[in-house]
């Protein structure tokens, strides 16, 4: 594999069972690449590791929880030509939550790049939604998001309106399949959908949280 790939992954690599966690370890052994690794809270660590792949010219992936990724750019921002940044959302009661739109903005600025790239999962489903870009996520085949009514929960809202994120995760087979989330959303007549932030007064989520 071409890529080098760095996980910034703090509140994920402190616990056991993170599925986050063995996803990234299973690229990062595919790539077999001597930098690539998972980190800590070694910022200082990771920055340099950075800057060594933009000397190189080498495709780098960013993978951070997003407090991390905050740290980060407060803590070492630099201008990133050959990495690719993905947050895996998650504020995990480190930081005020923030909406995405925000957040990448705040990403933007510090590491010089044009697009943040996104996953949006839970604990609560096997299944993952990706954005390339510009907030935007794509739904695998057998997982689907519809928009509720913040008021009424038995009733769709129109496209490209804005309303309560309800997901169907066929994966989820011993399990529930259906999740009405308390994340505000609005999907596109292509199957697309946007995040674009949390009910008032919800409950701070996340598997390491939920206890």
């Amino acid at each position: 594999m071409e890529w080098r790939i760095l996980a910034l992954l703090p509140a994920y690599l402190e616990r056991e069972g993170s599925s986050l966690v063995y996803m990234a370890q299973q690229l990062i052994a595919a790539c077999e690449d001597p930098l690539s690794g998972t980190y800590l809270y070694k910022y200082a660590e990771l920055s340099t590791v950075l800057e060594r792949s933009e000397r190189e010219g080498k495709k780098t992936l960013l993978l951070g929880v997003t407090f991390a990724l905050l740290d980060l750019a407060e803590q070492f921002p630099q201008p990133l030509e050959h990495t690719v940044i993905m947050e895996t959302g998650g504020m995990k009661g480190r930081r005020p939550e923030i909406v995405r739109e925000e957040l990448h903005a705040v990403l933007k600025n510090a590491f010089q790049v044009d697009k943040i790239h996104s996953e949006y999962g839970m604990t609560e489903l096997l299944s993952q939604a990706w954005s390339t870009g510009d907030g935007i996520y794509r739904c695998p085949p057998w997982m689907r998001v519809s928009v509720r009514d913040v008021n009424d929960p038995f009733s769709p809202v129109p496209e490209e309106r804005t309303g309560g994120i309800n997901v169907i995760d066929l994966a989820n087979i011993a399990s529930c399949p259906f999740i009405a989330t308390q994340d505000l959303g609005r999907c596109y007549a292509n199957g697309s959908f946007e995040v674009l932030g949390r009910f008032d007064h919800s409950d701070v989520r996340g598997c390491n949280l939920l206890v």
